[in-house]
């Protein structure tokens, strides 16, 4: 019994740090993130202005040699679909990407918020990849981000800057 007590109480301590997917900080720079190791999606306030940004730690070399791509943003993808598909997608249109430490993206203005609204209402997955178009679509790094926690932690980003 008393074993099972202490299992559950520190299962009961756990569970915050393990249901909240998406992370807020307010250090100066408030931000809405979600890192899963490989990437990193965010919603940040910077210099009053809101900015998305997407950086892949090790991308593939079509995105490493790129100066410029789309991206795309999926809010609860098919269940089992391709990660290449960019069905439902919403697109932020030849963007330059910044190399250093990884590739990176950073969107701002009118799309930066469209896409905060987009992934607040995600239920599961939000997910992003880099994407060209040369003949047909062709998707780059495409990474899954839980959804969970994404509502609250982007309202407090956007209730400062949005």
């Amino acid at each position: 019994m008393r074993k099972m007590l202490a299992t559950l109480a520190l299962l009961l301590v756990a569970t915050p740090v393990v249901a909240q997917q998406w992370y807020y900080e307010d250090m100066g720079t408030p931000i809405a993130f979600y890192d899963n190791g490989v990437a990193q999606f965010q919603f940040a306030c910077r210099g009053g202005d809101l900015a998305m940004g997407f950086w892949v730690r090790s991308p593939s070399r079509a995105v490493a040699g790129a100066s410029s791509l789309h991206l795309a943003m999926v809010a609860d993808p098919a269940a089992g679909s391709d990660r290449k598909s960019t069905a439902g997608a919403s697109f932020a249109q030849d963007m330059p990407l910044i190399h250093a430490d990884g590739t990176s993206m950073i969107v701002r203005g009118p799309v930066a918020r469209n896409w905060a609204r987009i992934a607040q209402q995600a239920q599961h997955t939000i997910r992003v990849a880099y994407v060209r178009k040369q003949g047909g679509i062709e998707v780059f790094d495409s990474n899954d981000f839980g959804a969970k926690g994404s509502s609250s932690a982007i309202k407090r980003v956007l209730d400062r800057c949005g």
